[in-house]
């Protein structure tokens, strides 16, 4: 079966990307950008190193802010609103992942406006055009949606988080600059850097995955690992190398799925507000553990690319146990919890499960896997 391979037309990386964001509008003649943004960002001037850039090449733009952490159907709504009333003609997106999302749900129903009901993007939705013309520009390392397929959005109303896949989404232009990423708080860099690590770990055993993907997901979890613990200390070069590692591994995951580790942290978000990242992180190695049966023979080369000492001379149970050993060990070293204590409710178990098993990431798990086997999984992280 062939592999199919989306990626952004162009993409600019490293510090001092961000001058590129203007020449890139004026030379394919936007006149007015609509800039996605999240309230905090705007609040503490990360926004401003983009909209200063728009002001001193007197470019108009408009600001919509009305982004939540995890992004709800009211914020595209009302963003989709303001869109039309501004007058913009493309998007620049400056955010983490909520940013990104918002920007890519209002691009879609604006030229595809048969699908104004946003539940309607669910799955893969039959879109005909390209989303608005946009820029998406990351503030954090790890979603990775400036490169992605995909978006989430949570239905409030029904306590849950659902999945768009769509190729007309993918903004033309990403811009990855670290510089953006920099001021980052400690538990965020490690929630946002986590995500990522779970992004190329589970793009790397997913039932989907090529040559093309492993090759980005081996080196993404080389350059996470490699840098994480860095980029929590605001260490430049940490901060360089998790913003090229977030992006290649959005680079595989895009293209071939991910499983039940997403699927599962999707319903946490949703019903309790829980980062994204956290809850990918708690339960990555649960999932690896439950995954094993079937994909450890993979391990060995994901330990490999964390330098785990000696995985060479083992064999194949003690390389996946060492490799999960690692990942719990980089979790721990920057702050991420072990466990869903506190978070997870018993009562709420059904519910979750439920809402993982259809989940549009479940699908990709390399095992097969059922509402009570993943109610069981929620358990043990109690």
């Amino acid at each position: 079966m062939a592999s199919r391979i989306v990626l952004n037309t162009i993409s600019y990386h490293g510090h001092g990307a961000i001058e590129n964001i203007v020449p890139e509008l004026t030379a394919r003649g936007y006149k007015k950008a609509f800039v996605a943004t999240d309230p905090d960002l705007l609040k503490f001037g990360v926004t401003g190193k983009v909209t200063a850039l728009l002001d001193a090449a007197s470019f108009p733009y408009e600001v919509y802010s009305n982004i939540k952490a995890n992004p709800t159907i009211e914020n595209v709504q009302t963003g989709v609103a303001a869109f039309k009333d501004s007058g913009a003609d493309c998007i620049v997106a400056v955010g983490g992942g909520s940013a990104m999302d918002t920007a890519k749900a209002i691009g879609i129903i604006v030229e595809n406006p048969e699908f104004a009901d946003v539940r309607s993007l669910e799955g893969v939705a039959p879109t005909k055009k390209h989303a608005t013309f946009t820029i998406a520009v990351p503030t954090t390392a790890g979603t990775a949606a400036e490169v992605t397929i995909n978006y989430v959005i949570t239905d409030v109303e029904k306590k849950r988080k659902f999945v768009c896949v769509d190729v007309n989404d993918i903004p033309e232009i990403a811009v990855v600059d670290p510089d953006m990423m920099s001021t980052m708080p400690k538990g965020l860099t490690a929630a946002t850097g986590m995500d990522a690590l779970t992004h190329a770990i589970e793009g790397y055993i997913t039932a989907g995955h090529c040559a093309i993907s492993d090759m980005f997901h081996l080196e993404a979890i080389r350059l996470i690992s490699a840098n994480l613990r860095d980029a929590v200390q605001n260490d430049p070069d940490g901060r360089e190398g998790m913003a090229l590692g977030q992006y290649i591994a959005g680079m595989g995951f895009s293209n071939v799925g991910l499983g039940i580790v997403h699927s599962m942290a999707h319903g946490l978000s949703a019903l309790y507000d829980t980062p994204h990242g956290v809850a990918c992180a708690i339960i990555l190695p649960t999932g690896l553990e439950y995954n094993a049966p079937v994909a450890g023979e993979r391990y060995r080369a994901i330990g490999k690319a964390m330098c785990v000492a000696g995985i060479d001379t083992m064999n194949d149970k003690e390389a996946a146990e060492a490799t999960i050993a690692a990942v719990k060990k980089l979790s721990a070293d920057v702050g991420i919890p072990a466990n869903l204590k506190g978070i997870l409710k018993e009562e709420d178990i059904d519910f979750l499960a439920e809402s993982a098993y259809a989940d549009a990431c479940r699908p990709g798990n390399p095992r097969e896997t059922s509402v009570e086997e993943i109610k069981e999984l929620y358990r043990s992280l109690l």
